[in-house]
């Protein structure tokens, strides 16, 4: 099933940007990567004839990755200059684990996803300690003691949202730094990302970029804090007089941060902001939890506040989505859909009365 505009008039900025997606199936897996709006597809092909004919030019992916980094830092409240680049969000995880002190306790979440939690179990055998909890407990398990929590904004695995109003509280009152995953989040989730130290994204799930898009913030009084022992040519404060030789010439804000950039990706991911700013993060957020809970509704489950659900399932679902053309995933054990903009009201429909029948009792 592809997506319907219905009656909808043509000036809804939903409307608008559902149309440029045209999927064949009932997509419904955007956990685990998002699709590409038309006017992304159209300039990633583009860029693609040019490296075929011998066009491209290198200085020339700077355009869309800048547009992407100011789009990036328009959607979660930050300033252009906190924001970093690279292709992968442990690389960023990875920074700040590096530059923990040998005493910092780290608190996590348990079953959080593995590229938030791998880089800080790394830095034990230094000292480091790494303190898991339930996530419905991890802002009251603050203590002055914790140097740090690195929490996904919304669990990869069931698409539960953390309370992050709870947990900023908390770290602010006993001076704990967060690191916050938004990679499940940002793209229909309203983020500020200026209420936590530092936050990861990696853009080729809601945020509808290709794989190797990667964000990074960081609070402008912290940057003095992280080594930025990653950092190459890309980072410099003259990207293109800071390829050969010393001195150490990084870039004064958040850029000393970046990473040499997966061309292509950054070419797909500007215009994907674009069409995400065009919808809004309220309208975006709303229609994803309608969607969702109008699934809920239809399958006899009661309403959430995530645009992930997850379901245990019996062992007929798997052929049932098959023959439905539905896409899904299977995470921890159980039947993980999303709800994204591309999705409609028949999406949803059409979603329940396929899994009703093979929903497991208390699942």
């Amino acid at each position: 099933m592809g997506w319907v505009i219905g009656t909808q008039p043509a000036t809804d900025p939903l409307a608008r940007a559902r149309a440029e997606f045209d999927p064949e199936v009932t997509y419904l897996n955007t956990a685990t990567f998002g699709l590409a709006p038309r006017r992304a597809h159209a300039a990633v092909s583009a860029a693609l004839e040019q490296w075929r004919n011998g066009t491209a030019e290198p200085a020339g992916y700077d355009a869309p990755l800048d547009a992407a980094r100011r789009g990036y830092a328009a959607l979660v409240g930050v300033p252009a200059d906190s924001v970093a680049v690279g292709s992968q969000a442990s690389g960023f995880a990875g920074l700040v684990a590096a530059s923990l002190p040998d005493d910092a306790e780290v608190l996590t979440a348990a079953g959080d996803f593995t590229s938030i939690l791998f880089p800080f179990h790394s830095q034990q055998a230094r000292g480091v300690r790494v303190r898991e909890v339930p996530l419905d407990r991890l802002a009251e398990q603050i203590t002055p003691r914790t140097t740090l929590v690195s929490v996904s904004a919304v669990q990869s695995a069931d698409g539960t949202v953390a309370d992050l109003a709870a947990l900023a509280a908390a770290a602010a009152a006993t001076g704990t730094r967060v690191l916050l995953d938004v990679t499940q989040a940002a793209g229909w989730l309203p983020v500020d990302a200026s209420r936590f130290a530092y936050t990861v994204c990696s853009g080729y799930k809601w945020l509808l970029a290709p794989r190797g898009a990667a964000y990074f913030t960081v609070r402008p009084e912290l940057l003095d804090e992280l080594v930025p022992h990653t950092s190459g040519w890309y980072a410099g404060a003259d990207r293109w007089t800071s390829i050969y030789g010393a001195p150490l010439r990084l870039a004064a804000d958040a850029r000393r941060y970046d990473l040499s950039p997966v061309w292509h990706a950054w070419v797909g991911a500007a215009p994907a902001l674009d069409l995400l700013a065009g919808v809004g993060p309220r309208a975006l957020h709303e229609h994803a939890v309608r969607l969702t809970n109008r699934f809920r509704a239809g399958a006899g489950l009661p309403p959430g506040d995530s645009a992930i659900v997850s379901l245990a399932v019996d062992a007929g679902a798997a052929e049932a989505l098959r023959a439905a053309r539905i896409a899904g995933a299977m995470r921890a054990g159980r039947l993980r859909l999303s709800f994204h903009v591309y999705n409609t009201e028949q999406d949803a429909d059409h979603a329940a009365q396929t899994l009703r029948r093979y929903l497991l009792p208390n699942g």
